[in-house]
């Protein structure tokens, strides 16, 4: 185990751990930490052996987001306007990704950390973790999809209120928000979030959970009956999938099920 660019990666039977680990900056991204980020995740997806992914940080910190040495260097001089457009195939990769992604958000949380975590597929968070979009309050606009992402989580009056305001709420907010899943205290989180990320590698079948991956994006964007059109024709296509039959076999058998590796 060791840690590059402020990312650190390690795997535990089918889970794999991605971790932000610049303590000299509380786990502030950095160009090359969020390149690494995103390579890792999909590092993670090509790995027929790793069924899910935790991401968290190190220390007392989640991800505060982008680091503010980077951000006054481009208040000083920004990037020419058709660079830096396809960076946030990084900070989304959760999102792109076949392999889930829980986020285990142990602390700060905001920015660029904030949109990583909105893009996971579950979120739980560390009893007195706190949140804030941020972006307002530093002459930003809603970055990287986020004003896509956070509506979808929580609805158009609550994510208009954290955008435009730029507020700090909590992780019992965030609970009752709809944002988190579950809050914990503290020393369990890292528990907790790998033993739900075991539980999705043991019993889910990887493919079924890439092809919904995939549906959630799709489908949402499609009016019902098309969407519904879309899903039958995947399920049938299913019926003819060995998942199906390993599925049906450890149900009749009471085992866990050994569905094979490909998503």
């Amino acid at each position: 185990m060791s840690t590059v660019d402020g990312m650190r990666y390690e795997t535990e039977g089918a889970v794999a751990t991605c971790t932000f680990d610049r303590p000299d900056r509380s786990n502030a991204m950095d160009v090359p930490m969020q390149a690494r980020y995103g390579a890792l995740l999909r590092q993670a997806d090509a790995d027929p052996a790793v069924r899910a992914v935790v991401v968290t940080g190190a220390g007392r910190a989640f991800c505060p987001g982008a680091d503010l040495g980077l951000l006054d260097s481009l208040a000083e001089g920004p990037p020419a306007r058709e660079t830096g457009h396809e960076n946030f195939r990084d900070v989304l990769a959760a999102a792109s990704v076949g392999v889930p992604v829980v986020a285990a958000v142990n602390g700060g949380c905001a920015g660029l950390g904030f949109v990583i975590a909105c893009s996971a597929d579950v979120r739980f968070a560390a009893a007195g973790a706190k949140f804030t979009t941020a972006f307002a309050r530093r002459g930003l606009i809603a970055e990287y999809g986020i004003a896509k992402l956070l509506p979808e989580l929580v609805g158009q009056g609550r994510a208009r209120d954290l955008l435009l305001s730029g507020r700090t709420f909590t992780a019992g907010q965030a609970l009752a928000y709809g944002l988190v899943q579950e809050v914990v205290p503290a020393g369990e989180l890292q528990l907790r979030a790998h033993a739900y990320a075991t539980e999705l590698a043991t019993y889910s079948a990887p493919r079924s959970m890439a092809v919904m991956k995939a549906q959630f994006a799709r489908e949402a964007l499609l009016p019902l009956p098309e969407a519904a059109r879309e899903a039958t024709a995947l399920m049938l296509d299913s019926f003819g999938r060995p998942e199906l039959a390993e599925g049906l076999a450890s149900w009749n058998e009471r085992r866990p099920p050994r569905f094979p590796p490909g998503r």
